[in-house]
């Protein structure tokens, strides 16, 4: 989270939750809530305070009331701590609060001892409670406090960046990410429609969360909510004010094909009755805390049931999606050997003369780097086709540690079952576009009835799904390969999953 980023949420935090939790906290007799003055970053006087207070929440001195009191009192005090204070008091609720390890090691001798299987079953449960932190109690009571959920989530959202060099805090963000998940199952989640008319506070965090596409005004925004778009997200009842993650729909005539057209704000609405093709043009996650915990592929399939439903004119699903990742790996990963395995030697030669740069690779990154080369026609003619067997290439073969797609989007919608449909040339021609990705986009399709099995087949190892057009573009590296297309685990990667089952 950068610092920019940091101030802004906790402006909100204190402005939303500082005055409630302060009237609860108020509600006990507790010295710790009747303190007003800590010093901002959490000397250790206050430290000792801090843990004493921990303790009482813990064991639950005065019943639920006070509980809740002591814990509203807590959040009220970290949110007035500054960021130096606010590490000191999760790194004391991080070591202080851990697990007992002395008690796991109990445990587990016990377990080793147990021979009948009502001692072994007692054993396992007493290990079972051993092995989990006494944090994860205190954690729990923010969730009966009003704005506790959202502030357990935005909390989290600072411990990713805090934890990454300190073990104990990565411990203790492993176990708020566990209870959120808990918390943030999809079968909690209500799915619904944004438009217009929502309330100005919820359109004004559409343009706050949105990540992929950004909107550029209110003009903007409204066009993206007319009759012929739509928007939907999900939202967890403890947070019924907060989308969780929201998706934007258009509703066209045929594959889209460029960004810019689809978000002209200019262009004549079109009859959402008469459109055969529903475009998922972007997709934002609204809350980083929640990173890590999936129901991105619930959305998608949820919205495609509910357009399905309301328009029985739509025949195909499918995405205009970004490819963030390669021009860094162009920068970074090409090599000449790729070149020669990918790019066709008369398209080779082509880029070399042009650039007057010996080595293919140079020679397009040098072309690349050409400021506008886009408006250029005899430099966009040259890097038209190498550029589309690179992306097919860093789509199809570049693989993570793990064996799945490099690229981050394309990872999503094929771990969600779909299956790579086009390529598109000079689909978005924002610097972003060009800095990303050259310009490039893609259509994913999603046909209803291969979602489960493209999913299984994507995760079981097998080659990425890509329609004939767009494998053909690795054509020379088939030839290299001796006329065999690309394959994974002995299955031919022109098959479908149904035909790899068979």
């Amino acid at each position: 989270m950068t610092e920019q980023k940091s101030s802004s949420f906790w402006d909100r935090a204190l402005s939303n939750i500082r005055g409630i939790w302060g009237k609860i906290a108020s509600g006990t007799e507790d010295v710790f809530s009747q303190k007003t003055h800590w010093s901002p970053d959490l000397d250790d006087k206050d430290q000792e305070r801090l843990i004493e207070q921990m303790r009482a929440c813990l064991e639950g001195r005065g019943g639920e009331v006070s509980a809740r009191a002591r814990a509203a009192a807590l959040g009220h005090a970290y949110l007035a701590l500054n960021e130096t204070g606010r590490k000191r008091f999760l790194r004391v609720l991080a070591d202080t609060f851990d697990i007992d390890r002395r008690q796991v090691d109990e445990a587990v001798v016990a377990l080793q001892a147990a021979v009948e299987p009502a001692k072994r079953r007692s054993a396992e449960a007493k290990l079972r409670r051993a092995l989990l932190a006494s944090r994860v109690k205190l954690l729990t009571q923010f969730n009966a406090l009003p704005e506790g959920v959202k502030f357990l989530v935005d909390l989290r959202n600072e411990l990713l960046d805090w934890s990454v060099n300190e073990p104990g805090l990565a411990d203790l963000e492993g176990d708020l990410k566990s209870l959120l998940g808990t918390w943030f199952d999809v079968g909690f989640l209500e799915l619904r429609q944004i438009t217009w008319s929502a309330p100005a506070s919820l359109l004004e965090k559409l343009f706050e969360y949105e990540k992929v596409q950004e909107i550029r005004s209110w003009v903007d925004l409204k066009n993206r909510l007319a009759a012929d778009r739509r928007c939907f997200a999900f939202f967890h009842p403890r947070m019924p004010d907060e989308p969780l993650i929201f998706v934007w729909v258009a509703l066209v005539r045929g594959m889209a094909t460029n960004v810019q057209v689809l978000l002209d704000e200019t262009a004549p609405q079109d009859d959402p009755n008469v459109a055969d093709t529903a475009i998922f043009y972007s997709i934002s996650n609204a809350q980083e805390g929640l990173r890590g915990i999936n129901f991105g592929n619930f959305l998608i399939k949820r919205v495609l049931d509910r357009l399905s439903a309301e328009l029985k004119g739509l025949k195909t699903f499918a995405t205009l999606s970004p490819i963030p990742g390669f021009m860094g790996w162009v920068k970074k990963g090409l090599t000449a050997d790729d070149m020669f395995e990918i790019v066709p030697e008369a398209e080779r030669i082509a880029l070399t003369a042009l650039a007057g740069v010996a080595a293919p690779e140079a020679a397009l990154k040098a072309l690349l780097a050409t400021p506008n080369w886009h408006n250029d026609a005899p430099v966009a003619e040259v890097l038209k086709m190498p550029i589309m067997r690179l992306v097919a290439h860093y789509l199809i073969e570049e693989k993570r540690s793990g064996g799945t797609a490099r690229d981050s989007v394309a990872h999503f919608h094929l771990n969600n079952g779909a299956r790579i449909e086009q390529l598109n040339w000079l689909a978005n021609t924002s610097p972003r576009g060009f800095e990303e990705s050259a310009g490039m986009m893609l259509n994913y399709c999603y046909e209803p009835e291969q979602i489960e099995a493209n999913h299984e087949f994507y995760r079981g190892g097998h080659a990425v799904i890509a329609s004939p057009k767009v494998r053909e573009l690795l054509v020379n590296k088939q030839r290299t390969n001796g006329g065999r297309a690309p394959a994974r685990q002995g299955q031919p990667a022109t098959q479908s999953p149904a035909q790899a089952a068979n």
